[in-house]
């Protein structure tokens, strides 16, 4: 049986407020449901779903969300030791609404999330971890989170950890601070061995609509490995030295809440069973293969409502390959 190292996800735990009214947007909405989310959070949870050992590291508030949320990750085997509470602070909340192609319409009240400061945190445990993946929303936005954030980053390099970045830009959390993203995504960049981003994105940090020369762009930065999720085209993956294009899933979308989320996990949770993690991309067919399996993974979340609720584990994810393909041994 495969050993699989830790892979810690830092950032934002937050409740997701889903419109249950069928294709409205947030002004017409009335009726909502529940559900666990945050970015990372449904990285953690893709990667202990698949079978392999994630922690989370961020801030909720002291309330029934906050315990909710902690309880929802224990279910589905994370390691919440590093999670916090915050007194005097409500849990963030996100509220979403889908739209008829299975888009999404959302609005954040920012809570405990943006409160992790340096003090905080468990260094010799953050160092256990095999991978370190940053990949929030919000983490960026303010301090005390910010530098907290870009800290471990630091810490993490010197560490010799396998560094993960995905910047998930939010549009209208960013609104008249776009050069304040692309400055801190660059940053993230420069440090990481995998960069996830999305095609938007990769215009947005690089400033090029070519999709050639914005990946140059990043590699000239100092990106190792780029893999650029296309939706229905694929996933364009890139070294510098060799590019190529992975085929997408072919199904109908319900909800792409967490789709990107869980492609992450996916790779990370592949990642994370070799011995040596940083040489991943050295074999560019292996690197095709795990992309494939994440590519399956996000388009089954993309058939079921939710972000954590939507995830498959590895069986699910090998029964729906092989309706088209062979089964993926990991």
């Amino acid at each position: 049986m495969k050993n699989y190292g830790t892979v810690l996800c830092v950032g934002e735990l937050l409740i997701d407020f889903f419109c249950t009214d069928v294709d409205v947007n947030l002004v017409d909405g009335q009726h909502f449901s529940k559900q666990a989310g945050g970015a990372p959070a449904n990285v953690s949870a893709a990667i202990a779903k698949l079978g392999g050992n994630a922690s989370f590291l961020g801030k909720v508030g002291d309330d029934p969300f906050g315990k909710f949320l902690k309880q929802t990750l224990d279910q589905e085997r994370v390691d919440t030791s590093m999670l916090l509470f915050e007194q005097g602070t409500p849990t963030t909340l996100a509220f979403v609404s889908l739209q008829g192609n299975g888009e999404r319409d959302f609005v954040f009240n920012r809570g405990a999330d943006r409160l992790v400061t340096p003090e905080d945190l468990d260094k010799e445990q953050i160092k256990q971890a095999a991978i370190v993946h940053f990949g929030s929303a919000t983490a960026l936005l303010n301090d005390p989170f910010r530098q907290t954030y870009l800290e471990l980053m630091d810490e993490a390099k010197d560490n010799g950890q396998f560094i993960s970045f995905d910047p998930n830009y939010r549009g209208d959390l960013w609104k008249g601070r776009e050069e304040e993203f692309i400055s801190l995504s660059k940053e993230g960049i420069q440090k990481a061995d995998f960069v996830k981003l999305s095609e938007d994105e990769l215009k947005i940090v690089s400033g090029e609509s070519d999709r050639k020369s914005a990946l140059d762009i990043l590699h000239g930065w100092g990106a190792k490995t780029v893999a650029v999720t296309l939706g229905k085209e694929g996933t364009l993956i890139s070294t510098g030295a060799t590019r190529t294009l992975i085929d997408s899933i072919k199904v109908k979308s319900i909800d792409s809440t967490g789709a990107g989320d869980a492609f992450i996990g996916a790779v990370l949770f592949q990642i994370s069973g070799l011995e040596q993690p940083k040489e991943f991309a050295q074999d560019f067919e292996q690197l095709q293969s795990f992309v494939t399996l994440a590519n399956r993974v996000g388009a089954i979340v993309c058939t079921k409502v939710g972000a954590i609720a939507a995830l498959p584990t590895l069986e699910e994810v090998n029964r729906f390959a092989s309706q088209a393909d062979s089964t993926i041994e990991v």
